[in-house]
């Protein structure tokens, strides 16, 4: 049988334990995952007891709090708390498991046990919850995301029919939070070469838009048994997108345009 162990400084110990003041009576355990590249240490989860009477309902306000109040040397990414930047993308869980979801709306009453916090799973770390997504931007910068058309631009703007722009409901409305890359098994195992749930639902954006010209050479340079077709249908990426998308739907419309021009 064979045995697979994991780099001795990747094991993940047990961290410190900050208690909740006296008196608060409604306490919330959060078990955070802390890593810093400097210390040469080993990652940790740490535990902070959190007073729920005084913590905003989401789990992005708890970790405001813990930083705020408890331990500054937290770092985590967050902006605009109302999951329309993206930036809180973490693996957020209890007693049932974690999935990849927005902190600025999960809310914790949502979550059974103790609130276990890690950053986005299969991804370099810069430091504790923080993720390093270099790689998913470069792809992202690969399919060139912007309106290409060589016919001459009108004297107002480039219109579409109500139902050629129904047609992009269910794109434009990702946040690039990359919940769905960084669950996704074939992106885990590919991510060098395939484009991953993300980055394809991003393409078909712009393949599906009425106004773009470059549909041609978008599918050219789609057609390919990494970058496109290596997913295997898994839909995980439908299941953990917090904003209700469907990656998986837009990857099989790609397909289908392949197939379709033969």
């Amino acid at each position: 049988m064979v045995e697979f162990n994991l780099p001795a400084n990747s094991k993940v110990k047990e961290g410190k334990t900050f208690p909740a003041p006296a008196g608060a009576t409604r306490i919330r355990k959060f078990k955070v995952y802390r890593w810093d590249p400097d210390s040469g240490e080993n990652p940790r989860l740490d535990t902070f007891e959190v007073d729920l009477d005084t913590c905003g309902p989401m789990v992005l306000d708890a970790l405001i709090k813990i930083k705020d109040e408890i331990d500054s040397t937290l770092t985590f990414r967050r902006s605009c708390r109302e999951g329309v930047c993206g930036s809180c993308a973490f693996n957020i869980g209890g007693t049932m498991g974690g999935t990849n979801t927005l902190a600025c709306i999960k809310p914790i009453d949502d979550i059974k046990g103790d609130v276990k916090i890690y950053p986005l799973p299969h991804m370099p770390v810069v430091k504790d919850l923080v993720a390093d997504l270099s790689v998913p931007y470069a792809q992202y910068r690969s399919i060139e995301p912007w309106l290409q058309a060589d016919t001459p631009p009108p004297t107002g703007e480039r219109l579409q029919s109500p139902e050629e722009r129904a047609k992009l409901d269910g794109l434009w409305e990702c946040v690039m939070c990359f919940c769905c890359q960084t669950s996704c098994p074939s992106y885990w195992w590919n991510g060098d070469r395939y484009l991953g749930p993300a980055i394809l639902l991003q393409a078909y954006r712009w393949i599906a838009d009425s106004r773009d010209e470059a549909t041609g050479e978008r599918l050219d340079k789609l057609d390919d048994p990494f970058r496109l077709f290596r997913c295997h249908t898994i839909m995980n990426c439908t299941s953990s997108c917090p904003k209700g998308l469907n990656p998986g739907q837009a990857i099989g419309e790609i397909k289908a345009a392949l197939i379709k021009r033969g």
